[in-house]
């Protein structure tokens, strides 16, 4: 499995296909298991390279603060140690987050930016239901136990109805290395402090948004605030899907990655 060391810490990843490097950041706890399902789709044209954050799967879980501007690092730590000079990054939820103060702290390093079912964080951000916040926080329990409390909010219902198998094939894969309690915490601790509406106009690399109508963790409300304030941004609201978009609709997700990457290539 390998590992770079970065800073204080081993990030762990995983390389699929060729073509234009392309980040893959997953989001809060979860680590690069999240997109099993669009790995082999997206490798068919660019070199994929899907990551564990600090503090999950593979990586160091250091029991320290930790922040979006830091995690932004290790990503680029990681990028640079490749020897890529510059890369797509498609973020998912708190990946979206990293992946913002990565185009603002390493705009050389930022081909563009896909961000999703993401938000902009402070007062601007529109919030979950509470009932939403309050099951992604409650880490009570077995995994199996938190993970049925959060699939009403993950999930759309008929997602949920008809592609349990996924679900489960899913939860075979995240929780082999499921993240201990101290990472959760700490995590949440960069989610609740992550700001970057005022830097925002700062981003200069094209941006694609993406955002489902049913995403009860974070609204697609937010994905319309983001395209107001990065220039030139586009948006894509995909009907029916919820927050968990990369399990959930896979090739609808490519299919607008695909798109906008092509319009977007890697200058040579």
């Amino acid at each position: 499995m390998p590992t770079v060391k970065v800073g204080d810490i081993n990030i762990h990843y995983e390389t699929h296909g060729s073509g234009d490097p392309l980040v893959l950041i997953p989001g809060y706890a979860a680590d690069s298991t999240s997109f099993f399902r669009q790995i082999p789709g997206l490798a068919e044209n660019y070199r994929v390279i899907a990551i564990d954050n600090r503090g999950t799967g593979l990586s160091d879980k250091p029991d320290s603060p930790y922040g979006m501007e830091m995690m932004a690092r290790d990503t680029a730590g990681l990028v640079q140690s490749l020897g890529i000079r510059k890369a797509h990054f498609y973020g998912i939820s708190m990946g979206g987050m990293i992946a913002q103060h990565l185009a603002l702290c390493y705009p050389e390093r930022t081909a563009s930016l896909i961000l999703a079912c993401t938000n902009c964080g402070g007062s601007h951000r529109v919030r979950a239901e509470q009932a939403a916040t309050d099951a992604l926080l409650d880490t009570k329990g077995t995994p199996e136990e938190r993970a049925m409390r959060l699939l009403p909010f993950l999930f759309s219902q008929e997602f949920i109805s008809n592609k349990m198998d996924v679900i489960q094939q899913f939860g075979l894969l995240y929780f082999k290395n499921y993240p201990p309690p101290h990472v959760f915490k700490r995590q949440e601790e960069a989610v609740r402090t992550h700001n970057a509406y005022d830097r925002l106009p700062e981003i200069g690399a094209p941006t694609l948004l993406i955002a489902g109508t049913e995403d009860k963790l974070v609204p697609p409300e937010n994905s319309r605030i983001l395209a107001s304030r990065i220039r030139g941004a586009e948006s894509i609201i995909l009907e029916g899907v919820g927050h968990f978009m990369s399990l959930e609709a896979p090739e609808a997700v490519n299919k607008a990655i695909h798109a906008f990457l092509k319009r977007h290539p890697i200058a040579a």
